[in-house]
């Protein structure tokens, strides 16, 4: 649970000390509750993985395991939850709550615990036997179509506003590779979400591919920053200005977009450098502009990941929420980030406003034989490249000596058009 969580667990139980007369007995302080008789000692933790560990408990109990977001602290939280256990001889694990999300930590451990002999399970879904109809179908009025599956039948469902589902980011991620080697003759683009104390810092990468199925875009690599005790809870801007000049000059990144309200120092900085910021303005529509990029994307399957933990923990917690009419902006869940999918959207967003025109190709009559590339980079087909060079052969000595180009009927540089002129 979180912090305010904990305090209304506690609040509660002191209450209850103060009604029965037992203040004498025992002893309610701001994280724990102590029977002063016997030492024995209820303590109530925030969800924070970090502190977790090195406890040795006799009983744990993890209230609402099922909303707990698929996000790097949770699971490290429940890492130490799981792993306290057999420190204590007869110690004993309790997991309660409704279903949640299907990507989410209470989703993994059920799926475990209902096949391990190590569990004992139990699952009663609704609505409950005293309900009346009228109290279902009220209830069942207020709820959306996830809510009334997750919390009353206990199934594990996405929620309405999901960005995405579970199954289109798994067809999305590049899996096994969490980075990709810049290309000769790809053009990148790179994207900076800076967050200094409760957020990250998010820096991706990209490019964009023809492929058979259409136009891909393609996240060449990704950075994440976390806030560091060391630095007084904040993130190393140094540290990031650094690591995103280097990547921008490995990859020969055409321009950097990045919010100006985040990271107009640095940017300056790295303009001086030789880089090229472009702002990125999270007006209404900046924003529908990124959450609306990313859902088609991820919907359509039009953009490949990287294999990196925390893009993948965000993907499947970050929602949509409606800001006005038509309007739509991404959120995180407390407790969970969204700061290295902003970058991606970012790059997402830029890349996919650019129009397709297709690949193109330049010829030089100066180098025999013709060498032809796209503008991509890549070879064109065999009997493109055939044609070329029948073209070239077609070249008159003077047209090869001043570099008209290949002949074109109809054109300046056809012979015949330039009699047919003269005559």
């Amino acid at each position: 649970m979180d912090a305010g969580q904990a305090r209304i667990l506690l609040d509660t139980i002191g209450g209850l000390v103060h009604r029965s007369g037992l203040g004498g007995a025992v002893e309610v302080s701001a994280r724990s509750v102590t029977v002063r008789a016997t030492g024995a000692s209820l303590t109530v933790e925030a969800s924070d993985g970090a502190s977790a560990y090195g406890l040795r408990p006799w009983l744990t109990v993890c209230d609402e395991l099922g909303m707990w977001p698929a996000t790097t602290n949770h699971r490290a939280l429940w890492a130490a939850i799981a792993s306290a256990v057999p420190k204590v001889p007869g110690s004993r694990l309790v997991a309660i709550g409704t279903a949640g999300s299907p990507s989410s930590v209470g989703a993994d451990v059920w799926g475990e615990a209902t096949t391990s002999p190590h569990w004992r399970t139990s699952q009663r879904p609704g609505p409950a036997a005293w309900w009346s109809p009228d109290d279902i179908a009220a209830t069942r009025a207020d709820l959306t179509a996830s809510e009334w599956r997750r919390l009353i039948l206990c199934e594990w469902a996405e929620g309405d506003d999901a960005l995405t589902r579970p199954e289109d980011v798994a067809a999305c991620i590049r899996a096994g590779s969490a980075s990709l080697q810049p290309r000769p003759g790809v053009e990148y683009l790179a994207a900076l979400d800076v967050g200094t104390r409760r957020d990250l810092t998010g820096l991706a990468v990209g490019h964009v591919e023809r492929r058979e199925a259409g136009r891909v875009v393609v996240i060449d690599r990704v950075l994440s920053w976390r806030p560091s005790a060391r630095e007084g809870g904040r993130v190393d801007l140094a540290e990031v200005e650094t690591a995103t000049l280097r990547l921008c000059r490995e990859y020969r990144v055409s321009r950097l977009r990045f919010d100006r309200m985040q990271a107009e120092q640095m940017t300056g900085n790295l303009a001086r450098a030789g880089v090229r910021p472009v702002e990125y303005v999270f007006s209404s529509a900046g924003a529908d502009r990124l959450a609306r990029s990313l859902f088609v994307a991820l919907r359509d399957r039009a953009v490949e990941l990287p294999d990196d933990d925390e893009l993948r923990a965000e993907a499947m917690t970050v929602r949509m929420v409606e800001t006005g009419p038509g309007t739509v902006k991404m959120s995180n869940p407390p407790g969970t980030h969204d700061d290295v999918l902003t970058a991606v959207g970012m790059v997402l967003a830029d890349l996919t406003a650019q129009p397709d025109h297709g690949p193109g190709a330049i010829y030089s009559p100066t180098v025999a034989p013709p060498v032809v590339r796209t503008l991509h980079g890549a070879r064109p087909s065999l009997p493109t490249r055939l044609a070329v060079r029948r073209a070239a052969r077609e070249q008159t000595p003077g047209q090869r000596r001043v570099g008209l180009g290949l002949l074109i009927p109809g054109s300046a540089n056809d012979p015949h058009w330039q009699k047919a002129r003269r005559s």
